[in-house]
This record gives C-alpha cells, sequence and structure tokens, in this order.
C-alpha cells in the first residue's frame, strides 16, 4: 500500500506540459517482477450489477484467494451526490458504498474506484445536463478534450465525491479506446496543428493532476499511451499505467519499449470475459491461454502489479433516438453470461498469480477433482467440452481462425451445432459428487449455445427458401425451440438469483431469446 509521503512527492514531482515532446527514458527492461504488490479483480457494474451481499460475498473469496485490489467500475450503479442524473436504477446508496469499502478495508483489500473520464461516457454524456461536453452529437462515447474547463468541472466534482467515500490511495481515469480523437471540428484542429497524441495527452494530464491535487495517484489504461505514445513523458511522476492484453501479440497497441522504458509503474490485465463473449459463447481456452501466457509475460517485463478484468458488456452502445434526435435510450450491444458462472477461471488466475510455472491443463484436472470429485478421465472430457469449436457465426457462416471476421470457413454451421450438442451431452453425462449448483452454470452455457445456434441453424435454412409457402414450413421447427425457453430461464433464475436483481434477471432472458421471437414472428406471418 502506498503511504501519504510516496503520494505528497509525487505531486511535486508532477511533469508541466512543454510544447515539445519529452524526451524519452531509457528503454531499458526493468528486472523480473518475482511476486505482484497489486494483485487484482476488476468488477464491472455498467451492466449485471450485483447486490450488495453477492459483492461482499466475491470479496470474501477473492480475499481467500490472495487478492488484494478491487477496481470497481461502478458507472452508474454510483450514488454521486451533486450529479444524481448519473444514478440507473440498480445505483447503491452512498451508506452501501461506505459499508462495502469497510468491509473489504476488513479484509485487507484496497477498493479503488474507476471513473471513466474520457472515452466510455455514455451514461454520462447521454443526460441534456451534460450535453455541451460531447465530442458528437450521435456517438456519445467520448467528451470533448477540447472543452477543457467545462471537463475540469466536472471531473473534479466526481473525483472529489469518490475520495470521500473510498480511502483508496488510487483513482483509476480510464481514458481507454477514445475512438473519437480529432473528431470535431475544434478537435481535429488541435490535432492536425499539435498531434493527436498532444491532445490525448494533454487532457489526461488534466485528470492526472486533478487526482493528485486530491492526493490520490491516477491509474489509466494503457493502449492508447502505447498507440501515440510521443507525449506520454507529459503525465505526472508517478502515475501507473494498466497494459491490458486478452490473447494477442504484445504489440498490438504499438511498441512495448516506450511503455517499459517510460519510467512509470504499469500493472498487466488479462481477462476472463471479454470479446468476443456473449450470451451464447464463452472463449474458455482462449482465456485460459491469456492467463498462462501474459501473467509470466507480466513478471518478465517487471510489472508492479496483475487485476484479471472482468467485462460484462464491450461498453459500446446502440443508440435509440426518437425522431432522429431525442435520445430514448442507450442499449449494451454485447452481454456475456453473469460472473457467477465464472468460479474456475477466477480460481485459475489466482492460481496463476501464485504459480509462476501454471499448467491450464494440469490446473483443471486438479479442480475437477478437488471442486467436482471427477477423475482424471472426467476432466479430460470437461476440458474438451469447455474448449470444443469456440467459434463465431457471421451473417450465417462460421468464422475460423485467428481473425474471426475473415478467417476461412472450415466449419458449416451443421457441423458447429453438432459440436454445441456433443459438448452439452459431455457436460450433462458428467455427474459431479459436490458443488453441483456451480457445474449447473456450465450446462446451462451449453444449452444456452445449442439453442442459439438451433436458431440460427433453421434461419439458415429458411432464407434459402424460395417461396411464401416454403418460408412459413419452417415456422414449426422454432415454435418448438422456443418451448424449450421457460427451463432455460427458470434454470438461469435459480443459477443467479443471488447475483443479479430480479427485473435483471428477466431483461436479460428477454434479451437472450428476442432474435428466436423475431424469426418466428416473420415465418409465422410469412403466410399472409
Amino acid at each position: 500500500m502506498r503511504t501519504i509521503s510516496l503520494i505528497l512527492s509525487i505531486a511535486l514531482c508532477s511533469t508541466v506540459a512543454t510544447a515539445q515532446p519529452p524526451v524519452q527514458a531509457a528503454t531499458a527492461q526493468p528486472p523480473a517482477q518475482k511476486d505482484f504488490v497489486v494483485k487484482g479483480f476488476h468488477l464491472d457494474l455498467r451492466i449485471q450489477t450485483m447486490p450488495m451481499p453477492a459483492l461482499k460475498a466475491l470479496a470474501l473469496q477473492l480475499h481467500n484467494q490472495g487478492i488484494n485490489t478491487l477496481i470497481m467500475e461502478w458507472e452508474a450503479s454510483y450514488p454521486f451526490e451533486d450529479d444524481p442524473q448519473i444514478a440507473n436504477r440498480y445505483t447503491y446508496t452512498r451508506a452501501q458504498i461506505k459499508d462495502f469499502i469497510g468491509y473489504c478495508h476488513q479484509l485487507n483489500i484496497d477498493v479503488i474506484p474507476l471513473q471513466q473520464s474520457f472515452g466510455h461516457v455514455e451514461y454520462i454524456l447521454r443526460h441534456n445536463r451534460y450535453a455541451a461536453l460531447r465530442e458528437d452529437e450521435h456517438d456519445l462515447s467520448q467528451v470533448c478534450p477540447a472543452k477543457k474547463e467545462l471537463n475540469k468541472t466536472l471531473f473534479t466534482r466526481l473525483y472529489k465525491d469518490l475520495a470521500s467515500t473510498h480511502n483508496s490511495p488510487y483513482i483509476h481515469i480510464g481514458c481507454d479506446e477514445t475512438h473519437l480523437l480529432g473528431h470535431c471540428p475544434l478537435c481535429k484542429k488541435l490535432a492536425a496543428e499539435e498531434g493527436v497524441s498532444k491532445l490525448y495527452f494533454d487532457h489526461v494530464k488534466m485528470l492526472c493532476d486533478i487526482v493528485i491535487s486530491l492526493g490520490k495517484i491516477p491509474v489509466l489504461w494503457a493502449d492508447i499511451a502505447l498507440k501515440y505514445p510521443e507525449y506520454l513523458g507529459l503525465l505526472p511522476k508517478g502515475t501507473v499505467l494498466v497494459d491490458w492484453n486478452y490473447g494477442w501479440d504484445l504489440d498490438r497497441f504499438g511498441d512495448h519499449s516506450k511503455l517499459a522504458g517510460s519510467g512509470y509503474e504499469i500493472w498487466g490485465a488479462p481477462a476472463l470475459r471479454s470479446d468476443p463473449d456473449n450470451y451464447y459463447l464463452e472463449t474458455w481456452q482462449h482465456h485460459f491461454d491469456n492467463i498462462a501466457r501474459f501473467i509470466p509475460e507480466c513478471r518478465r517485463l517487471g510489472y508492479k502489479g496483475i487485476i484479471m478484468t472482468s467485462w460484462s458488456t464491450s461498453g459500446v452502445y446502440d443508440p435509440i433516438f426518437n425522431s432522429g434526435d431525442e435520445l430514448v435510450d442507450l442499449y449494451a450491444v454485447r452481454h456475456v453470461y453473469p460472473l457467477s458462472g465464472f468460479q474456475l477461471l477466477i480460481n485459475a488466475f489466482t492460481q496463476a498469480v501464485k504459480q509462476p510455472d501454471f499448467d491450464s491443463h494440469a490446473f483443471i484436472v486438479t479442480y475437477c477433482h478437488d471442486h467436482y470429485g471427477l477423475d482424471a478421465d472426467a476432466a479430460r472430457h470437461f476440458e474438451k467440452a469447455l474448449f470444443n469449436a469456440p467459434y463465431k457465426v457471421v451473417d450465417g457462416k462460421v468464422r475460423v481462425g485467428s481473425n474471426d471476421r475473415s478467417g476461412p470457413e472450415e466449419m458449416s454451421l451443421e457441423a458447429l451445432l453438432d459440436s454445441a450438442r456433443e459438448s452439452a451431452k459431455i457436460l450433462h453425462d458428467l455427474k459431479p459428487g459436490s458443488n453441483a449448483q456451480e457445474f449447473e452454470h456450465y450446462r446451462l452455457m451449453a444449452d444456452i449455445r445449442v439453442y442459439y445456434l438451433t436458431c440460427l441453424d433453421i434461419k439458415a435454412h429458411a432464407d434459402s427458401a424460395r417461396s411464401i409457402r416454403d418460408y412459413h414450413d419452417f415456422a414449426p421447427q422454432v415454435n418448438a425451440l422456443m418451448k424449450t425457453e421457460p427451463g432455460l430461464e427458470e434454470t438461469f433464475r435459480r443459477l443467479n438469483g443471488d447475483a443479479l436483481y430480479p427485473a435483471a434477471i428477466r431483461e436479460e432472458n428477454a434479451i437472450r431469446v428476442y432474435p428466436t421471437h423475431q424469426l418466428y414472428q416473420r415465418l409465422a406471418l410469412s403466410k399472409f
């Protein structure tokens, strides 16, 4: 944990912005990190907001597994005192927030608030009060960095509020995926004159200075710093950068030598839920590989911390407008299965943090034995069921390969459905001797995938119809599929009743079956 003296020292060392890019530090690699100082878990509450008892249960579990830090992306579930417009229907009370932080403090868990302050701020900019900060009138994802005083006023107010309830020495300011940099006329002019890197880091430095003025240490995601590193040195000394890598090449965002040689403290971040995961697909093997490969890489690079991210959505929203101008709502484009179904990956992460020579297959065998009472042969079948054919379907085509948009189409939709049915059968045939409810999550996820691929298969055949009569003949197949929905919905409700609010469960169940119901209505009405 940081001391107050360190916080004061970084405030004194805050770098002054200059017209020229700061001189980059030497790019010598830091010594390998034997153990991480920060062992954290990032909790995304943008959707699937967890009731407070579930949050406390998760905190206790993570503490028991060696986690000492929670990064809480409260988003609209946080009750800002002077900005009540931000709150959504699942907002916690201030008493609940303080009680949770106090509970975590007793567990020696540092609770870091994450307040998005550049991109991913739809939940703020959707409200008229903040409309003047929008970079774009219809894409509400980003504030305009040219509106310096407005930004400073808003985020000073939000950070002060968070600092009043959180005793962590850190505030995470987000600042990832700022895809609209240089978009509006004001920013386009600034980017042309000084460059995109300067435009980005001027705003981030302002945010960091606010955090430091509150006696806190700023933390931010590192993707844009990697992409536009020229003015990285504008950030105050002591700033922490979080290098998130969800299974891709190390230099996907940019040259890591510039990040490693920047002199800033760096934490790494793998993921246990991320794109392309959704309601119907969990890429288990990809996440195991991410854990097994990236955590040792973070040790080698000398990163001081490691944070497991777990995204309930991608943070991309589909706006619903009335008459083209009036925003009615924002729909989260990608939903995933709730966190309650991923104890296996949570345990894999915490084990890999403790064990430098972590091996995924050996871990799964041991976990199956210790948690489910399954022998090595059953564990092998379990692993096969989870890892089998984790492919997306795009426009009715199965995407196989490293690039899910342009990879070779090596599998038919019918074959993919057969593989999903095989996985579901394996999971239903296995008989865990303990933790049966935890095991049921795997079965339900497999059954939901079979349901989804069955719908796509029917749709693919219907799309090949050349007459209204032939098209209508597929309606009974969809109707039969819809008759399986009550069982899936009840199982989902039973397994996730403690992890989500009842209204959220109803919404998740409704959204998940929406495409099937739309298909049925088209097929059933086609005879007319």
